[in-house]
């Protein structure tokens, strides 16, 4: 079943996760912060890290790249040649071009907006590629992580950073309640739009989380795939390979 931020839209899943984003851009750094207690900030972290080992990358691919956040810890991390992010929310885009500016990167950070899944570049042409909370709002999975595969260079490494969900009891029932009816809650009050916090959720519990993840991932011919439980598996890291 395909999750929809919008149940009363009769657009695509891309068009209404385009609509949903630019809708809570101005309160999406924020609510990120607030809603995960600063966790996410240690994640991404961890996600970069993952691209630190042997020859680092210097071009460098960020799909669904939102306000940047991920771009900008790869440059902190890795100080490549060049960092190109790209995302369908156009609003997002303008506030991550803020934060780009703000830290004179614009030279080595580029923005574009363009779609995951029709992504404009040459085959073989980046040393790496990364996404942060992005695969689930795919409108087609395998053809999103296709497309990356066919712009890596043979060799290079997808570090893909996503919510999953967690087993530990009790852990596993208080993440559902607060993911469920806390966030959507705060979201309501903070974002002005309800809708998409309901959506994360729901786009969280659908999604192909750990080993069925790696599984499409080897399917679309990626290798020496692995899953990286984060926070007693509220997040994961998924590393591939062409």
């Amino acid at each position: 079943m395909e999750i929809k931020p919008y149940d009363n839209d009769a657009s695509g899943k891309k068009s209404q996760v385009s609509k949903m984003f630019n809708n809570i851009a101005p309160y999406y750094d924020l609510l990120n912060r607030v809603l995960s207690l600063g966790i996410d900030t240690v994640w991404r972290k961890k996600a970069v890290q993952q691209l630190s080992t042997g020859d680092r990358p210097q071009i460098i691919l960020d799909v669904a790249t939102g306000t940047a956040d991920l771009a900008l810890e790869i440059n902190r991390q890795l100080n490549p040649h060049a960092i190109t992010g790209v995302d369908i929310a156009a609003d997002m885009l303008a506030i991550g071009r803020q934060k780009i500016a703000k830290q004179n990167l614009s030279e080595i950070i580029r923005l574009e907006q363009g779609d995951s899944e029709e992504l404009r570049f040459e085959n073989d042409y980046f040393d790496a590629i990364t996404v942060a909370f992005g695969v689930r709002n795919f409108e087609n999975l395998q053809k999103g992580l296709t497309e990356m595969r066919r712009v890596l260079k043979p060799g290079g490494k997808a570090v893909i950073l996503e919510f999953s969900k967690p087993t530990i009891f009790p852990f596993k029932q208080l993440y559902h309640f607060y993911f469920k009816n806390i966030l959507p809650f705060i979201g309501k009050f903070t974002s002005r739009d309800p809708k998409a916090y309901q959506y994360l959720y729901e786009s969280v519990q659908s999604f192909p989380d750990g080993e069925r993840f790696t599984a499409i991932l080897s399917n679309v011919g990626f290798k020496s795939t692995k899953c990286i439980p984060l926070t007693l598996g509220i997040c994961s890291i998924y590393v591939a390979e062409k």
